[in-house]
């Protein structure tokens, strides 16, 4: 063994599998980076002096005496101003032809927020879809994942709250992407002039998947040096979690550990919550929100996945798309924003919780009505007027496409109330109804 300029160079392999190797080596850290044969590897298991390395794109044509040499650090990113409308691959290197941004050297993934320097959620996060914002309001600091079918436009959402959120900054992690969604998210953030407030860190399908587990932390590195650093209000979003949850498998699998439900890592509980909980709201004014899609198989909720999801974030968003109108929805049924009592009526208008609570109360009647339909039952006159609500109330409030400010999608709905019932079949509280009721 020799050593360069404070590295250590390693030259005899002791094991190797299809994704990892090992050796023996003395004085390394964990999750330290490593060159074995020219590829990237980290550390990611150290037994005494026997490190295993996980080699980024396959151990493929790696022999046994292979030169391992050890970077001392861990992976990093440099961080500044100079972030905000770039586009970074995993390792934080740029992919849109600019120059290498200057900044400090941050190592990624370090700790979450000591709960005592956290505050109590209480800021608004608008995010321009009504259907969020209405039923399902989110909070600064609140982390809420989307669940979705593959199929569903679920990049289209992501790319448009991106354009519509009242936050400071915006950071992209995109997982697995296709080359077409990464350029969709590029066109649409600089056709837009976005592109100032946004950082994206992209990883697609042609990238090795292992360089995925790396997206997340990189996301929130940024992150953190604005909410931090600057005092913003940073909103993260990253896609797909589901992507990111089967390179985990993928790496545990090669390491022959023991798969656990759904063939995935034992682990992924604490690997989720470890991305989640850097979402947090600081008492100086910056926050960390995080969005995160999670594809379902086959509309599957019950897959490990998006079941740890389930228990580590603040609710979920459901798209569904409505038959009845031919649009993808904000389900307002099995949508759940649990912080959303912190804002709505304060941060919003009054009349927000009973506007909330009526409009879902008569959609549901509109889904009991529609059940009877579908049973061949006679229909009522409220019933008929229950219907034609639910098709106006999903295609001017729940869809995706729409873009109405907190006070609009309020207008909007009470409008909705008035052409269908009377204000006692709305059930408001007289004085809401007195001043918001439109009299026209």
């Amino acid at each position: 063994m020799t050593t360069k300029a404070f590295q250590k160079i390693y030259t005899k392999i002791t094991r190797i599998t299809k994704a990892t190797c090992s050796l023996r080596a003395t004085g390394v850290g964990n999750d330290e980076l490593a060159s074995v044969n020219g590829k990237l590897a980290q550390v990611v298991k150290i037994d005494g002096d026997e490190v295993t390395l996980q080699v980024f794109s396959g151990t493929e044509g790696i022999p046994t005496n292979a030169e391992v040499v050890f970077m001392g650090k861990s992976p990093s990113l440099k961080v500044g101003d100079q972030l905000a409308g770039r586009f970074f691959n995993a390792y934080g290197d740029p992919i849109d032809g600019g120059p290498v941004p200057e900044g400090k050297e941050v190592e990624i993934g370090g700790p979450s927020v000591n709960p005592v320097r956290r505050k109590q959620p209480s800021e608004l996060i608008a995010t321009g879809i009504a259907g969020i914002d209405l039923n399902n309001t989110l909070v600064t600091g609140q982390k809420i994942p989307f669940f979705a079918d593959p199929d569903q436009p679920f990049n289209q959402v992501m790319a448009t709250v991106a354009l519509r959120a009242q936050s400071d900054k915006i950071i992209l992690g995109g997982m697995g992407m296709t080359n077409d969604d990464y350029l969709y998210y590029k066109n649409v953030f600089s056709n837009a002039g976005a592109l100032d407030r946004i950082v994206s860190f992209i990883n697609t399908t042609e990238d090795p998947s292992v360089e995925r587990l790396l997206i997340p932390d990189m996301a929130l590195t940024a992150a953190e040096y604005f909410a931090v650093e600057k005092n913003e209000k940073v909103l993260v979003l990253l896609t797909d979690m589901t992507n990111y949850a089967d390179a985990l498998a993928i790496v545990s699998n090669r390491m022959d550990q023991i798969p656990s439900k759904d063939s995935m890592p034992g682990s992924l509980y604490s690997d989720l919550a470890k991305i989640y909980e850097k979402a947090v709201q600081f008492p100086s004014g910056g926050s960390i929100t995080i969005i995160a899609v999670t594809t379902l198989s086959g509309g599957d909720i019950t897959h490990a996945v998006p079941d740890n999801t389930g228990y580590i974030t603040e609710g979920q968003l459901y798209l569904r798309k409505d038959s009845d109108v031919g649009k993808v929805i904000v389900d307002p049924f099995r949508s759940l924003s649990r912080l959303k009592q912190l804002v709505t009526g304060k941060k919003t208008r009054e009349d927000h919780p009973q506007v909330m609570n009526a409009s879902v109360r008569l959609y549901a009647d509109a889904a009991n009505a529609k059940t009877k339909q579908e049973n061949g039952f006679d229909l009522t006159d409220y019933d008929e007027r229950t219907l034609a609500f639910a098709k106006d109330y999903s295609s001017r409030i729940l869809a995706i496409d729409v873009n109405l400010d907190t006070t609009e999608m309020l207008d909007v709905t009470w409008g909705l109330f008035a052409k269908y019932f009377t204000p006692a079949e709305v059930n408001i509280k007289q004085e809401l109804v007195d001043k918001y009721w439109k009299k026209d």
